[in-house]
């Protein structure tokens, strides 16, 4: 187990008092817990903006299956980055609509073009991209101490 360190944090009490009623919410039980997920949760955002750090994610759509030649347009764009797809789910919602989930690795840059590509097809109704990184390719440093392995 990593050793934890106490320090100190000092903000209104307005902002505590919803911050207090919102890990309640969540089922936490402390505040520092709350904090450390706050804080791994915008490491990450910030490390999966940089355009060369190696990501997941799921990219979520559903899209007309009617529309003319969408289905071709959607497996052309995933072969064409075949070498970043993990796995694809494809569920039939009803009578028009599919849904499909996309497990995808590589290059948040080349990521993001790929949803950003996907996401732009007439007849993809609606569509997100979750993106995350293990702990260890976001752990990046500014300092010169070495890591035991």
């Amino acid at each position: 187990m990593k050793k934890l360190v106490r320090f100190g944090i000092s903000m209104e009490q307005d902002l505590l008092d919803t911050f207090d009623h919102l890990i309640s919410h969540k089922g936490y039980s402390n505040r520092s817990e709350a904090i450390r997920d706050i804080v791994r949760e915008k490491l990450v955002e910030e490390n999966t903006s940089l355009p060369n750090e190696h990501i997941y994610a799921a990219l979520v759509y559903i899209y007309d299956h009617h529309k003319r030649n969408l289905e071709k347009s959607l497996s052309s764009l995933q072969h064409e980055f075949y070498q970043n797809i993990i796995s694809t789910i494809h569920v039939h919602v009803d009578h028009d609509s599919c849904l499909e989930v996309i497990l995808l690795q590589g290059k948040a840059e080349v990521i993001k073009t790929l949803a950003e590509k996907l996401l732009s097809f007439k007849g993809v109704q609606h569509g997100k991209l979750t993106i995350t990184t293990s702990e260890k390719s976001s752990h990046k440093h500014t300092h010169t101490h070495h890591h035991k392995a």
